[in-house]
C-alpha cells in the first residue's frame, strides 16, 4: 500500500520514494507482512535437521523458509544479545525505538524495516529498498541455476510468470543460440 501525508513545503524531497513510484503520488512504504509479524516461535522450525523461519504471507498463506547457517547463527546472536528469545509469542525483530517509549514487545514495522534498509544502504554509498533485497536475492538465486519453481515457492508467488521478471538468464546475449551455433 502508498501512503504519504502532504508536506506544507512543496520543495521538500520526500526522504523514502520508490523508483517506481509517481513523482506527485502520496505514498507510505509498507511491509509485505504488516500486521502478520514473525514472532520468536516462528524462527524455531527445523525441517529434515535444516532451520526454517515460518512466515505469513498476503492472503493468510504460510510458507517455510530454509535458512542459511549463517543466518541462523546471526539471528540466535541477536535473540541472546537482545533477551527476548525466551519470550516465544513476542516479535522477533522489535524496533528500537521500543525502549524509548516503554512498549519492548512491539514489533518492528514495514516502514521501520525500509528505513532501515535505507540507511544503511546509504552509508555504503548507495540507496536501495527493502524490495530490491528481495528482487536481488531472486535474480541472484536465478543466476545461480536455482529452480524457478523453488524461487517462486520461496517468494510465495501464486505465478510463475511473476517470478519470470526475475530471471535474467534468458536476456544475456551470451546465452543466446547465436552462440551456441558451431560455424
Amino acid at each position: 500500500m502508498i501512503t504519504r501525508h502532504k508536506s506544507n513545503n512543496a520543495a521538500t524531497k520526500p526522504r523514502f520514494r520508490p523508483k517506481s513510484a509517481p513523482k506527485a503520488a502520496p505514498y507510505r512504504i509498507k511491509s509485505q507482512h504488516c500486521g502478520r509479524h514473525t514472532k520468536v516461535k516462528d524462527f524455531q522450525h527445523a525441517r529434515k535437521g535444516v532451520p526454517h523461519l515460518r512466515v505469513s504471507g498476503k492472503g493468510g498463506k504460510t510458507r517455510y523458509l530454509p535458512l542459511h547457517p549463517g543466518t541462523n547463527a546471526l539471528i540466535h546472536d541477536y535473540l541472546a544479545a537482545v533477551g527476548h528469545g525466551a519470550d516465544e509469542n513476542g516479535a522477533l525483530f522489535r524496533s528500537v525505538s521500543n525502549n524509548r517509549t516503554g512498549q519492548p514487545a512491539r514489533a518492528i514495522t514495514g516502514d521501520g524495516i525500509y528505513k532501515l534498509v535505507r540507511t544503511y544502504s546509504a552509508l555504503l554509498g548507495f540507496e536501495i529498498g527493502a524490495h530490491a533485497l528481495r528482487a536481488t536475492a531472486a535474480t541472484n538465486a536465478l543466476d545461480h541455476q536455482a529452480d524457478i519453481a523453488k524461487v517462486q515457492e520461496w517468494l510465495g508467488h501464486a505465478n510463475i510468470a511473476t517470478t519470470r521478471i526475475y530471471d535474467h538468464r534468458r536476456t544475456r546475449p551470451e546465452d543466446s543460440p547465436t552462440f551456441k551455433v558451431a560455424y
